[in-house]
């Protein structure tokens, strides 16, 4: 496994991507609302990222080997659906959960991030299912340091979320992140402490759990991308792009919208 240490030219490239990334996030925010329909989103942040950005949406025509080229600029995976969720004219109501999962390319680097939004009033059961979520994420980032371990990051991911009864997609899983867009290493939401590569400074990968309110197992749909819940029951997803530091880590893909922003700001 060949694994990337950035220099720090490469670094703050990646910082930029990534906030510009997240800042698509922020402007998307305002537009997820009852009675519009994902691909409107799409259009929105596309126009958004080519026009006012100078960035490339980096979905768009992605074709990994196996893959059909992906047709849209961001994905958007609504209720039970995992993730890659294709946009289209499905509208959406109240109730609804919805992941926008956006990489852009800026001067070469990706950043890439996700957040859960809400569509009008959700259920507390929905909410429960994003906030333990978005935890667990965090939880996996606090193990990023020199000498830890991938097997550290995996094991807090998967006690908190199972903690709570839910249970972790095992077939997708983080990646290593830079000039190219998926690379080693693998970043797993499962494991056993101090197994796995032991993490050193310059390395930069996502962290993105997938924790479904049912079952783990998971299936395709014939459009070739979106992944859902076998069960039907909601899944959700959050996602950072990291940096291991000398000292600890720094999340990539935060802007003044993160629901992290405060957070990190006081740290």
């Amino acid at each position: 496994m060949a694994v990337s240490i950035k220099s720090p030219q490469d670094i703050e490239g990646m910082r930029l991507a990534g906030r510009l990334a997240s800042e698509v996030l922020d402007f998307i925010t305002p537009h997820v609302v009852p009675g519009v329909t994902t691909e409107a989103l799409d259009q929105l942040c596309h126009d958004y990222m080519v026009n006012v950005q100078g960035t490339i949406p980096a979905p768009l025509n992605y074709c990994p080997p196996g893959y059909t080229p992906y047709p849209k600029s961001i994905c958007t995976s609504v209720n039970h659906q995992v993730c890659h969720g294709v946009p289209g004219s499905k509208v959406l109501k109240s109730g609804d959960v919805l992941n926008i999962d956006i990489t852009v390319i800026k001067d070469g680097y990706h950043g890439d991030t996700s957040r859960m939004f809400p569509v009008g009033q959700i259920s507390v059961a929905a909410k429960r299912l994003s906030d333990v979520t978005h935890a667990a994420m965090w939880k996996g980032i606090e193990q990023v340091a020199p000498g830890k371990t991938l097997g550290d990051i995996g094991h807090a991911i998967q006690r908190h979320a199972e903690g709570h009864g839910y249970s972790i997609v095992r077939e997708f899983c983080g990646h290593g992140i830079g000039k190219v867009f998926h690379e080693d290493p693998q970043i797993l939401h499962y494991g056993k402490p101090g197994t796995g590569m032991r993490l050193s400074p310059g390395m930069t990968f996502t962290i993105e759990p997938m924790i479904n309110q049912g079952r783990p197992e998971i299936r395709e749909l014939a459009d070739g991308w979106t992944i859902v819940t076998k069960d039907h029951s909601l899944s959700a997803q959050w996602e950072h792009t990291v940096l291991v530091t000398e000292t600890g880590f720094e999340v990539l893909t935060v802007s003044e919208g993160s629901p992290d922003w405060q957070r990190l700001a006081a740290a």
